[in-house]
């Protein structure tokens, strides 16, 4: 169905992205491609569907995939006909059914006589009937332009489908929707997704690295177990070798330090026989020479250790090389933090919520707010920090120190450099060596220290953020996360989750990821509609 050999993409600017990739994706397979942020898999789906050309190497492909892409910006100035390319199919049947029946229009048409109902039936089973396909794009929201093009599955009926991080703007309606259609269809599916509930759904995990493409026969549990393995396999290595290292270390100072006491024994008798001064030299410059041909054969074998630890090290994953430590909040647990009384808001003349919503925060709690897209969970999430007030009802809050963190990372001053950021956060008065040590640990070397914030990723930035809270004197009582896992890869989504189950202190999030609430154990839910 889809084969591709020996794929290399070198970037415009000559910085090679991957080399030598060779694919076969049979017909009816459900694929997931994963990989770090960077790794290239946006670009690999691109070259699947022809929209970029590789730098070398060869497709074969029996028909032609359909894709639905990440990011809907450049099709913003269009209409939904237009961006889902069946404008000039529409136009066609209106005029032959009209009576303008030429050649032209007929060739257009192809012979698709129910594309309007097709076009309307998809609509409908994607939640947006009543969309007019001449709606402009830029007027729907991220979750609507997604369900355009899912929608546009239904009316090119293609047989390979490329999908490229679906559920970023789905809220949970939507994304079941999505998942019933992964498990219900029969088309060629290759999936880029974080989302570890869609990613359990496939059977095939394609991971891509710099070393080329690594293929697990199962399931995301599947490939993380796999994963899991290996890596308790490296950390073993990984201790052996120290272990080794430490053992080789004492035998290099027992042997040098036996072969010291047993010159000096030698020195003493020769002394005593009166040996002549030029013979005494002669034996003292062996001796020399002994120590130092048995402290250099160690000092190989130490070297040689020491290089293949530094080998397993490198091979970590970067979330065995952090070490997060979070201060814990200083509020006693249970206490109440903001407590609404029928409370509501208003935008235009239109109440926010069908029902007035009434709760308590209390100190130690870990809620999810959830709630379909538009449902004003960003609005309740001022309303807590106390940038809005309630247009009915009340709302009383405890004076606390909260974060709120949103999937954009705003707290990041994109003008400042990775060490001025978190020099910002630095209250309780760190050294700067400190600092750099506190860099270190959330993986940003020497290297990075001068960087802009702007040049960095969202899962750097996410990394950044936590070594700031990190390096502030008091933890916050509520860290308040907005999507959290939105713009991040699988390696960072878990990051993301060994810190926040290391943080003591009450956690609100809006997430439509259930895999990642139940990792970090966000089981009260505050529903907003």
């Amino acid at each position: 169905m889809l084969i591709l050999q020996d794929i290399t993409y070198i970037h415009p600017n000559k910085d090679l992205l991957f080399a030598d990739l060779n694919i076969s994706i049979n017909k009816q397979e459900k694929i997931a491609l994963i990989g770090n942020n960077g790794a290239g898999k946006s670009t690999l789906l691109k070259i699947l569907c022809g929209k970029l050309n590789p730098s070398a190497g060869n497709i074969k492909t029996i028909t032609q995939p359909y894709y639905v892409p990440q990011l809907f910006g450049q099709f913003n100035n269009l209409s939904i006909a237009q961006a889902l390319q069946i404008e000039g199919k529409l136009i066609a049947l209106k005029e032959i059914l009209d009576g303008n029946v030429t050649d032209e229009n007929l060739v257009m048409l192809n012979d698709d006589w129910t594309i309007e109902e097709r076009c309307q039936e998809a609509l409908t089973r994607w939640g947006l009937d009543g969309l007019d396909l001449n709606e402009k794009m830029n007027v729907l929201s991220g979750g609507q332009k997604t369900k355009v093009f899912l929608a546009g599955i239904m009316i090119h009926r293609p047989e390979v489908v490329l999908l490229d991080e679906p559920t970023n703007h789905l809220d949970a309606s939507g994304r079941k929707m999505l998942y019933d259609y992964i498990n219900t269809t029969k088309n060629t599916l290759v999936i880029v997704s974080h989302d570890r509930t869609l990613l359990n759904l496939l059977n095939m995990i394609y991971e891509l690295d710099k070393g080329g493409i690594t293929v697990y026969g199962g399931n995301y549990e599947f490939y993380a177990e796999q994963k899991s393995i290996k890596s308790n396999a490296l950390d073993q290595d990984l201790k052996n070798k120290e272990k080794a290292l430490r053992k080789a270390k004492e035998i290099e100072k027992e042997s040098v330090e036996r072969q010291q006491k047993l010159d000096a024994r030698g020195k003493k008798k020769q002394e005593k026989a009166g040996l002549p001064t030029i013979s005494m030299n002669t034996l003292k410059n062996n001796a020399e020479k002994s120590t130092s041909r048995i402290k250099s054969v160690h000092v190989e074998k130490v070297n040689a250790i020491s290089q293949e630890l530094t080998q397993l090290r490198a091979a970590l994953p970067d979330l065995d090389k952090m070490k997060i430590d979070f201060d814990h909040s200083r509020l006693h647990s249970g206490k109440i933090l903001i407590s609404a009384e029928q409370v509501n808001f208003s935008y235009s003349d239109r109440m926010l919520w069908q029902q007035n919503l009434s709760f308590q925060i209390r100190s130690g709690v870990r809620m999810a707010i959830k709630g379909l897209n538009g449902s004003g969970k960003t609005t309740l999430i001022r309303m807590i920090l106390g940038e809005l007030e309630p247009l009915s009802g009340s709302i009383e809050r405890a004076p606390i120190n909260a974060i709120y963190i949103d999937q954009d990372y705003s707290l990041i001053n994109n003008e400042s450099s990775v060490y001025e950021q978190v020099q910002r956060f630095n209250s309780g008065a760190l050294q700067e060596h400190e600092v750099k040590i506190r860099l270190n640990r959330f993986l940003f070397a020497k290297t990075h220290w001068n960087k802009s914030c702007s040049t960095l990723s969202g899962g750097e930035k996410m990394r950044l953020m936590l070594c700031s809270l990190t390096i502030s004197n008091q933890a916050p009582d509520i860290i308040i996360l907005d999507e959290p896992t939105n713009n991040l890869d699988i390696q960072n989504i878990e990051i993301l989750t060994a810190a926040v189950n290391q943080y003591k202190g009450t956690l609100l999030v809006v997430s439509h990821d259930e895999y990642f609430l139940n990792k970090i154990g966000a089981k009260d839910n505050l529903v907003v509609g």
